[in-house]
């Protein structure tokens, strides 16, 4: 009588945290992730300020390999389904593809403390820490969720108050006959010299080419894929599009 082989499956060990070396002498893919917080014209300047920060200072370190700079401009904190480099990053992340992750602060990183908590103990399990540089804190030090509970709450009531005073301050300016439209990440549109928002021809040809094919019947998804098979960059230079951007597009959310 024959005997059946097994099957044996084998499973890579996880690499362990090292809580003994320094992160900057350690060779790592690492990440950044940079916000602003609100659409007001003034704080582009900050949202670009990060991004070419972060740049330099993955860059700058020949121990670091860059795993993408994933950035939101004038995406919501509280929430972060609406932000969809932060859902990108930590895709990356929990695909393996991502050893580190640095932002600013706490409030960059989420002002809803279960979010920013959900967020930090999946890294965790794929032994992926985040650094906030403002606060001194990496989350696979002893005592780093800890900190982070208490300093997102701070940051959640703090947003609460920025978007009260936000949504007041926009209102008076609707009220005035002043708009406010952040263009940094408009496909199909940036300004004039006069503040006007004029069409960009080739990124027109994009925004017409996903409308056209959800009107043919193909899922955000399959638009998506199509978009990355023919490699076409994101309007922030990514190569993987977000189907929850193109909803979003598709919606004009």
């Amino acid at each position: 009588m024959a005997v059946a082989k097994k099957t044996v499956a084998i499973i890579p060990p996880q690499m362990k945290y090292d809580r003994h070396v320094r992160v900057e002498q350690k060779t790592l893919r690492v990440a950044a992730y940079c916000r602003v917080s609100t659409l007001l014209e003034q704080q582009e300047g900050s949202y670009e300020a990060q991004v070419d920060y972060y740049t330099e200072k993955i860059n700058s370190n020949p121990n670091w390999k860059c795993a993408g700079i994933f950035a939101d401009d004038g995406k919501s904190a509280t929430q972060t389904k609406k932000r969809d480099d932060f859902n990108a990053m930590i895709d990356a992340c929990m695909a393996g593809k991502v050893d580190l992750v640095l932002t600013k602060s706490v409030s960059r990183f989420a002002r809803n403390t279960v979010d920013a908590l959900q967020c930090i103990r999946k890294l965790k399990e794929k032994n992926v820490p985040v650094i906030f540089e403002k606060e001194g804190v990496n989350t696979m030090e002893s005592g780093g969720e800890l900190l982070i509970t208490i300093l997102s709450s701070q940051a959640q009531e703090e947003s609460r108050n920025i978007s009260e005073n936000t949504r007041w301050g926009l209102t008076r300016r609707f009220e005035n006959g002043i708009i406010s439209v952040n263009h940094k990440k408009f496909l199909g549109y940036t300004k004039d010299d006069d503040g006007n928002l004029i069409i960009v021809p080739d990124e027109a040809v994009i925004v017409k080419r996903i409308f056209r094919e959800y009107l043919e019947g193909k899922s955000i998804i399959q638009i998506a894929k199509g978009l990355q098979d023919d490699g076409i960059k994101t309007v922030t230079g990514l190569d993987n599009w977000h189907p929850g951007t193109i909803d979003k597009m598709l919606s004009n959310a």
